[in-house]
């Protein structure tokens, strides 16, 4: 299985920004896919979780500035952040697994994209 994530930038407090992940492979390795983020001295954190049969969980810090989606066809899936804060700044990360257990390490990671936000 093979990420690719891409969308990540700079954008000023309170702006938007859409992140993708694409993926290649076996398409069971990418039957759950997330997003997950690590800020400079901190640790990675879940940001947000989907699977094939859209089940959806989401970092509560987060909670409704954002949205997780997933186009099966496209084997993609996509992270629309809103209102963006500058604790939101970090490297972000997709990772895929054949099952959703968020609490273990996803099997597959793609390259980073950053996501800067300014005050």
């Amino acid at each position: 299985v093979q990420l690719q994530a891409s969308g990540g930038g700079l954008v000023q407090v309170g702006g938007s920004l859409r992140l993708s992940c694409a993926a290649s492979g076996s398409t069971s390795g990418f039957n759950a896919m997330a997003w997950y983020r690590q800020a400079p001295g901190k640790e990675r954190e879940l940001v947000a979780g989907i699977t094939r049969s859209i089940m959806i969980i989401e970092n509560r810090s987060m909670e409704g500035r954002l949205n997780i989606s997933r186009d099966n066809a496209k084997n993609t899936m996509y992270l629309q952040m809103n209102n963006l804060r500058p604790e939101d700044t970090a490297v972000y990360y997709c990772a895929s697994d054949e099952v959703a257990d968020y609490s273990r390490t996803f099997k597959y990671w793609g390259q980073g994209t950053q996501v800067t936000v300014s005050s």
